[in-house]
């Protein structure tokens, strides 16, 4: 049900490689990545550690690299990877003919949680 789907916009909004910010009204804003596979994935754009802006680091692979300390967080699962400890919130996303959808019900109303 498209209901259920934010559509925020289409998928050549973002580069591969590249991510690009939502903000949300009461909420923390929202990171949403293209992989140089073009996979898409939505966090919250906070990394764990020291709530760097994890839009401005680095994407290899299904990772992002946090441009404040270097902690690698998967795009996937929003886990920190190696020795670091901690967890992001990772939003339901899905692409459906050339438009990005983050579910609506983990982006307004209620925290998202991670996977």
């Amino acid at each position: 049900m498209i209901g259920d789907w934010l559509d925020i916009g289409p998928v050549d909004q973002i580069a591969p490689g590249h991510a690009r910010t939502l903000p949300v009204r009461g909420g923390e804003e929202i990171a949403v990545f293209r992989t140089l596979n073009s996979e898409f994935h939505a966090i919250v754009n906070q990394c764990p550690h020291k709530q760097g802006p994890l839009s401005q680091g680095i994407v290899h692979g299904g990772v992002v690299t946090c441009p404040l300390h270097g902690w690698n967080i998967s795009l996937k699962t929003g886990e920190a990877l190696g020795d670091d400890e901690g967890c992001v919130p990772v939003i339901p996303l899905r692409v459906d003919a050339g438009r990005i959808y983050l579910l609506r019900s983990a982006v307004i109303g209620k925290r998202a949680t991670a996977a």
